[in-house]
């Protein structure tokens, strides 16, 4: 299926076309702009064999042809120099192009060259930073839907693998935005050319079934136009157009496949376009034409009266035309200042300067707002992807506060969703709900035209745990989760404290007097912990015995009053002569004057490469190598004790033994010990048992060859918004 919507344009009818909408002033700065990009790629050439120039061509085209401004243009032109040409920077962009053109451009580069666990997670945060630009400028993502339009044009040259990747991609987050943002000339193309690649045989299916009766479509469609046109000029209208409508392939794929119908059950096979010029306009035609043919009931719907999210309005109707026309058709009638915003949505009527100087975003955009609350709240990329698909694909319902004024939520949305939509604290305190003046179930589901009024009470407890079965949009599960999390979290702290408290004093000192942070800074450091708190929760939870931090703290006092009274502090690692005496490893442990001595590992503490360590002597086994902070080697006879180390070449895999603190939910520990394997940490067991206030506790044995590999997965497993705590357990 060609698609020819847009086309390549030159320099001088690229200019020729903005001159038609643009200030001639501006025009300089998209031939400077395609100056410096073409110089800047040159030599560069893309998988196909094209001059790679072409592609930012390509996409300032499909641009023009939106009749986007020149900034918009001129950026879509440089958008991929920072990233792909060495040498450019933004600042480089800034000096040449100002302020406007380098935000756009830095808004749609993506974060290639940070520290991310995988590509996963650098594309989920690429995105986060995205919708982030698109809150201070929507032109950012037309840009980066005319750049994916392009590359979806081109995916032949990739290979299969990455083929389907992008193409997937493309109908998860890009078609969707397309549709939010009503651009549905980018939307429909990159569907159809998308599902090629996901699904290469059901689009064959689909195309062949729709080629099969064209000729006898078409003349259906010749003898509906004939007719409509004859009766509208008898009523006196002159100024209209009627044309058969495009076949969108992939809404008639998804109407097979997803919604298991008949290739004969699709309404919309044939169908007709009118455009008028008014409103009245509009409702005469559809009078005609439910004269002409009968209706089928339920399925008229008035997009004038009660527009779209996305700003679609139009008049559609299913008819069916007896004899002549069999098979049902649909009618869809707007004006021609409707079919532009259809065509192309937000980039008709977009008012870009004013937008960008006031900051703001146009009221129509409320979905963007939505998403940018919660991403505030939602640390986790990849929760905030999973999230934005959930929400890019809802439907939307709107209600109205006791004030009047609108608020918009996803279908299937609760009083409670309603609530935390208001604000958290209203969600938090929320013990009632209304809906047109009468008391409901804060289950209950909202619809369109719904007034809504939440109860609320200043001695409430705060959400219950089930509240998050019962609410539907992600913005209102991050807020209860978040209150949650904040409350255990006070818990555990004041539980930690008091437990270091009596150990400190069964050492004969004041916990006040070790927690001085020049003490306690080796702590935060060797734990990533962020601050004091931390340690005292990590205590609390049961992560760090509380004998292993107190003994630490009176270390590090210790040899900080040494340093001060200029005591030389005492080597804490063996010289290298003295390792070179140890002989060969034994599983990866050298032992102090015992080379060939049995080794094994506690299975108490579980250690692995990274851990500072410990030896104890087992009578008749050997060596007994423990983590050097586990309860059990502090505890231990002192003459027992040897010191041991790691060797330094790779030594295999070791077990680990994590605790995870989750939210209850169905499969819990199935979608866990998933989400760490898949981030390549096989896990060996799992179990799980009932924890308090809604939550479960799950213990995972995983196969590790370091210590920097058991960070790398809690560090993932804590910024999932379901984990309340994920730490290194003994067995």
């Amino acid at each position: 299926m060609a698609h020819t919507a847009f086309e390549c344009l030159s320099l001088q009818e690229m200019l020729s076309r903005l001159g038609k909408y643009s200030q001639e002033k501006d025009l300089a700065l998209v031939e400077k702009a395609y100056a410096f990009s073409e110089q800047a790629h040159q030599g560069q050439v893309r998988r196909s064999g094209e001059p790679y120039f072409q592609h930012p061509a390509n996409v300032a085209s499909i641009l023009v042809e939106l009749q986007l401004d020149t900034p918009s243009v001129a950026a879509s032109l440089l958008h991929d120099t920072v990233e792909d040409v060495e040498g450019v920077t933004l600042e480089v962009i800034k000096a040449q192009f100002g302020d406007e053109i380098t935000q756009l451009v830095d808004g749609v580069t993506k974060l290639g060259k940070l520290d991310f666990v995988d590509r996963e997670e650098q594309q989920a945060e690429s995105w986060r930073k995205m919708i982030l630009a698109m809150s201070k400028d929507i032109r950012v993502i037309m840009i980066k839907l005319a750049d994916r339009l392009h590359n979806m044009r081109t995916l032949s040259h990739q290979l299969p693998e990455r083929q389907v990747a992008i193409a997937r991609e493309t109908l998860d987050i890009y078609a969707p935005i397309a549709h939010r943002l009503g651009v549905y000339t980018i939307k429909q193309e990159i569907e159809d050319l998308a599902l090629r690649y996901i699904d290469p045989e059901g689009y064959r299916d689909v195309a062949n079934k729709v080629g099969q009766k064209r000729i006898e479509r078409e003349q259906q469609i010749k003898t509906i136009i004939a007719t409509l046109s004859e009766k509208l000029a008898e009523m006196g209208l002159s100024d209209f157009e009627i044309a058969g409508r495009p076949k969108h392939l992939y809404s008639i794929y998804r109407k097979m496949v997803i919604q298991n119908r008949s290739f004969d059950q699709i309404y919309d096979l044939i169908a007709i376009r009118v455009l008028v010029d008014t409103i009245p306009e509009c409702y005469t035609v559809l009078g005609v034409a439910h004269t002409l043919w009968t209706q089928m009931p339920g399925r008229f719907k008035d997009y004038i009266s009660t527009p779209k999210a996305n700003m679609y309005q139009s008049l559609h109707t299913t008819l069916i035309g007896g004899r002549t026309i069999p098979s049902p058709f649909e009618v869809q009638i707007r004006t021609r200042e409707m079919h532009r915003v259809a065509e192309y949505g937000i980039a008709a009527h977009w008012n870009y300067k004013e937008g960008a100087a006031s900051g703001g975003l146009d009221k129509k955009l409320y979905w963007l707002r939505q998403i940018l609350d919660w991403q505030s709240e939602t640390r986790d990329s990849k929760e905030f992807i999973d999230g934005l698909k959930t929400d890019l694909y809802s439907e939307d319902i709107f209600v109205f506060t006791p004030k009047g004024e609108i608020i918009n939520l996803q279908r299937g949305a609760t009083p409670l969703d309603f609530a935390y939509r208001i604000h958290s604290q209203v969600g938090n305190s929320c013990v009632g709900a209304k809906v047109n003046g009468k008391m409901v179930p804060l289950q209950t589901e909202l619809q369109t035209g719904d007034r809504v009024e939440v109860m609320t009470s200043a001695n409430s407890k705060g959400p219950s745990m089930d509240w998050l079965n019962v609410v539907k949009t992600q913005q209102a599960k991050s807020k209860i989760r978040q209150f949650f999390k904040k409350e255990l979290r006070g818990e555990n702290i004041q539980k930690g404290r008091d437990i270091l408290e009596h150990e400190a004093k069964r050492r004969g000192v004041k916990l006040g007097e070790l927690t001085k942070a020049e003490y306690y800074e080796p702590l935060l450091k060797k734990y990533s912990f962020p601050d004091l708190e931390a340690i005292y929760g990590a205590v609390g939870y049961g992560a760090i015995p509380s004998v292993y931090v107190v003994s630490k703290l009176l270390e590090e006092q210790k040899r900080l009053q040494d340093l001060a009274k200029g005591v030389k502090a005492q080597p804490v690692v063996p010289e290298p002569k003295e390792l070179a005496q140890r002989g060969k490893p034994t599983h990866g442990i050298y032992v102090e004057g015992g080379a060939g001595m049995l080794v094994r590992f506690a299975h108490c503490c579980s250690p692995v490469p990274g851990d500072d360590i410990t030896g104890y002597i087992t009578r008749g086994r050997g060596v007994t190598v423990h983590k050097a902070d586990c309860v059990n080697a502090l505890n231990a006879e002192p003459e027992r004790l040897i010191q041991v180390s790691w060797a330094e070449e790779e030594t295999g895999d070791f077990n680990a033994n994590l605790r995870v603190i989750v939210y209850e939910s169905p499969n819990i520990l199935g979608e866990i010990m998933m989400f760490i394997a898949n981030a390549g940490t096989p896990v060996v067991a799992g179990a799980q048992e009932e924890g308090k206030k809604g939550t479960k506790t799950l213990s995972l044995v995983v196969q590790v060859q370091s210590r920097d590999q058991i960070r790398q997965a809690l560090a993932r497993l804590q910024k999932r918004s379901d984990v309340l705590e994920a730490y290194r357990s003994s067995r």
